[in-house]
């Protein structure tokens, strides 16, 4: 993949992500597929670890376990809880997203 075309690859992926409402998550796959590249969630995790656009409301993805992913600096765990949290979003018992109530569910086309 060419800088282009993955830059390309990204900006969908932002696309997507901006379109998550506040108090509501978005998993990578979930990310992946309404961008049209379904089975691509590792690459949503690619884009977002590459984001400098803080439009961009990357706190709101997360895994499809419902946690929030580790990263090699363990303190973006601890802020994107805290962000979720100031948005409304709780965590269970096991630090997990309760999909089923928090899970951003897209109308077609919006």
């Amino acid at each position: 993949m060419t800088p282009a075309e993955r830059i390309g690859l990204y900006q969908r992926f932002y696309a997507v992500v901006k379109r998550i409402p506040k108090g509501r998550v978005a998993t990578y796959g979930q990310i992946a597929s309404l961008a049209g590249l379904p089975r691509s969630a590792r690459q949503v995790g690619y884009a977002l670890r590459a984001l400098r656009d803080a439009s961009v409301p990357w706190h709101r993805v997360i895994n499809a376990s419902g946690e929030i992913s580790r990263r090699a600096d363990a303190e973006f765990v601890h802020i994107q809880r805290r962000l979720l949290e100031a948005e409304g979003v709780s965590f269970d018992e096991t630090g997990s997203v309760p999909l089923e109530r928090f899970r951003w569910q897209p109308r077609t086309g919006g």
